[in-house]
């Protein structure tokens, strides 16, 4: 394997022994390194500083955690940039419109279609790729949204990844039905009957489908 595919490998390996989507942890820790960093080193990077003035600043979601790190500076000199474009806007008394999009998000585009890439082309029979086969099929596997990813992204999955989720998914929906089926009116010794984590299996659900790591 080239580096790259070593250091996606490791990364792969120990998100797998950690709950939820191992992708969805990956792309959070990513971002939030990228968030860091960006904060220590592009504060006075021109080409950055543009990309992000023009997206007005980062989106709601990854906004929100600006005020989690440390260095103040960094997030007053760049929201200075945001504020001077609205201002403006209002002067005009015109709606603010971004001309792109939230870097980050960006960024993590671009970390999802590198790792279900790499997950794609892990269908050979060398050690590491049988190594991965087994830290991913101990794992909760790829998340509704991702798995939908990657099959958009790759025309032809290795046998071992179509099958895992296939089985994943079926499963789930069983356990959802046998939810919703105990839950009405008379059914509640059967419900009892049903362990924690399937009197709970909602959660997992939603969690499923909207991703399993924030």
């Amino acid at each position: 394997m080239a580096v790259d595919r070593h250091i996606n490998f490791f990364e792969m390996e120990k998100a797998c022994e950690k709950p939820g989507c191992p992708l969805c942890r990956i792309v959070a820790h990513r971002a939030e390194r990228y968030i860091d960093n960006m904060l220590f080193e592009h504060v006075s990077d021109r080409g950055f500083r543009k990309a992000h003035r023009l997206a007005g600043g980062f989106c709601d979601y990854h906004s929100r955690n600006l005020v989690s790190f440390r260095d103040g500076l960094a997030v007053a000199i760049m929201g200075r940039d945001i504020l001077e474009d609205r201002i403006a806007s209002f002067k005009k008394r015109k709606p603010w419109r971004p001309k792109e999009r939230c870097p980050i998000c960006l960024e993590r585009e671009r970390i999802e279609v590198e790792y279900l890439g790499f997950l794609a082309g892990s269908g050979g029979e060398g050690d590491e790729e049988r190594e991965l086969r087994r830290a991913f099929t101990g794992s909760q596997g790829l998340c509704a949204p991702h798995y939908g990813q990657l099959l958009e992204l790759c025309r032809k999955l290795p046998g071992w990844i179509a099958e895992f989720h296939e089985r994943k998914f079926e499963e789930l929906k069983k356990r959802v039905d046998n939810f919703i089926e105990f839950s009405t009116y008379g059914r509640e010794e059967e419900f009892s009957a049903l362990s924690e984590k399937d009197q709970l299996v909602w959660k997992e659900l939603a969690r499923e489908l909207r991703g399993t790591a924030d």
